[in-house]
This record gives C-alpha cells, structure tokens and sequence, in this order.
C-alpha cells in the first residue's frame, strides 16, 4: 500500500513517539511524491530542528551521488560510517540520509550492509529512492520500506500511452494466444529498443559536444575525457532503466485496474481505459487477475537479478497475458 508524503509522515511520527521506529528505512516513489521531504521531516523530528535547518546540524549526515559518475562511491559511505561511531555531539540522535540510494556502487552498497543490519545506537538510517528495484537485494531486505504514491496523477510519456493502446487492442481478444501474446512481449521489446537508441543518441552528442566545447577553451586531458565518457555511460544507463521502469509500471497499473474493477474501487490509475479493464475484470476471476498481476512484478525482480532481459520479457507476458 502506498502512502501520501503527510501519511506516512504521521505513520512514522507515532511509531517514534510509542518507541517502535525502526533504525532502517527505505522511502520509495516516483518523483513528485515527496520522498525526499519525507526524509528531511522526519530527521528533523528526530534531530530536533527545523525541516529548514537538518542539513547544518552536526548529527546529520545527507549523502547523494557526488562522483562524475553519478555514483555513491564506498568512500563516502565510509566517511559517513566513521561518524554515525561517534558520539552525537547533541548526545541525541544520529541521522545518516542517503538520497537517491539506488545510485550506490556495489562496492559501496557491499560496504554499507553491516551498518544496516547493526547500525550505531541512537541512528537512523533514511534511505529514498525513486528506482529502489536497482538496490541490491540485500540492501532491500535490512529496511523496512515506505511507499509513496504520486501527489498528482503522472503525464504518460508517448511509450507509455503507445503500450496501454496496445493493452486495449489486446483487450478485445476474448481468448488471447500465445502467439499474441508473443506479438505484445515483441511490442513491449521494440518500445525499448527504441527508448535505447534515443537515449544513446541523445548522450553521444552531449558527450561529444561537451569535449569539443573544452577543446576550444582549455587543454583536455585524457583522464578528463575518460571520466567524461564514464558519467554518460552511467547517465545513460540509468536513463534507460528508469524508461523501462516506467513502461514496467504501465503494465502494473492495468492489472491494478483490473484488480480495482472488481473490487468497484472508485479510484482507476488508468480511467481512460475503464471500459476495457472492466471488461477483462468482467471474465476474470481474482485468483488469476492477482496470478497474472504477479508476473509483471516478476518482471521487475527478474531485471533486477541481470536475468537476461530479452528472456524476462517473454516469460512475464506469457504468465500475465496469454490464456
């Protein structure tokens, strides 16, 4: 179940004041749903302070990808663990809030698990993520996670509404194969393909105008351009992840819909096509609408184990869309 930003807020205010606030968590969601104030309210409440005021105070610790590889390198999340041993200064709390947590090397990620699981007495540890199923699983399962849903229904990208009309076409089949299914996974893997090849385009003239543009300023070293060339294979990796993640949460929101039919909950995520999810909700039964619902959330677990994604495709579109 996911949280509004002042929902969860007040869930994890009380838990502090009945003394069953937990040392770890993980505070999820897209952006625009306030993880980050999240964060940043409840280390002030903890901390004593101002929401305003929590990155000047001594016990607080914030970490964010800093490196040109728009990474969390070990490094800092070592810093940041020979203070949290420390004697707060207050003689209160500690606060360690590591933002935008996905972007941590495995190496740091590594490094940071014995923290988790013993952390210091007297620290929190706030991790916020909008992409938490790149987090290595054993990062996922030291915190306790907090799930937040959008303030405002998302603009869909042209991706993302070229895959619901293709649901919807897909929809009116009363008894889908598995060779449409097939054609969907397809669908689904070219809607990707080309989402890679405009973010590699787009990154490849970025990178090769920024060198130039140095060229004709300075003297470029190797080094330079080695690093600059790191951060936009870093940049664009995650760019692409986060497209995928995005059409992989299309798919979840229509077996949600179709889950919500049934249910005759008021709130659709996708009330464009109301009518079509009706209508599979309509000769569907719950049982096979959560079995096919749970595919798709295999699907994100399977890209988050480097399963072959081509692979991961076509046997989560199997499981959720063929008859």
């Amino acid at each position: 179940m996911a949280f509004t930003a002042d929902e969860a807020f007040t869930l994890l205010t009380k838990a502090s004041a009945n003394g069953r606030l937990a040392h770890a968590y993980l505070i999820t969601g897209p952006e625009g749903s306030g993880t980050r104030e999240v964060a940043m309210r409840l280390a002030a409440k903890l901390l004593g302070c101002k929401e305003a005021a929590v990155a000047r105070q001594p016990d607080a610790y914030i970490i964010s990808p800093e490196s040109r590889s728009r990474a969390i390198v070990v490094e800092q999340l070592r810093d940041t663990e020979s203070q949290l041993y420390k004697r707060a200064e207050k003689g209160g709390a500690k606060v360690a809030i590591i933002l935008d947590a996905d972007r941590m090397t495995p190496s740091a990620s590594n490094a940071f698990l014995k923290t988790l699981e013993e952390p210091p007495p007297s620290t929190h540890l706030l991790l916020v993520s909008s992409q938490p199923d790149e987090l290595l699983e054993t990062i996922l399962s030291r915190c306790i996670e907090v799930p937040l849903r959008p303030t405002k229904r998302r603009e869909s990208s042209a991706r993302q509404a070229r895959l619901t009309d293709s649901l919807s076409a897909f929809s009116a089949k009363k008894a889908p194969d598995l060779q449409q299914a097939f054609v969907l996974a397809r669908e689904f893997q070219t809607l990707l393909a080309e989402a890679k090849l405009e973010i590699n385009e787009t990154n490849e003239t970025a990178f090769k105008e920024e060198v130039k543009r140095y060229k004709q300023t300075t003297d470029v070293s190797a080094s330079w351009v080695d690093s600059r060339e790191d951060y936009f294979k870093a940049l664009t990796e995650a760019r692409y992840r986060q497209e995928r993640a995005a059409l992989v949460a299309t798919l979840e929101e229509w077996w949600g819909d179709i889950l919500r039919q049934q249910q005759s909950v008021a709130h659709l995520d996708l009330p464009e096509y109301a009518m079509q999810t009706a209508a599979i909700a309509s000769r569907t039964s719950t049982q096979d609408a959560l079995r096919r619902a749970e595919a798709i959330g295999g699907l994100r677990e399977n890209f988050k184990r480097n399963v072959q994604e081509a692979l991961a495709i076509e046997v989560a579109f199997l499981e959720a869309f063929a008859a």
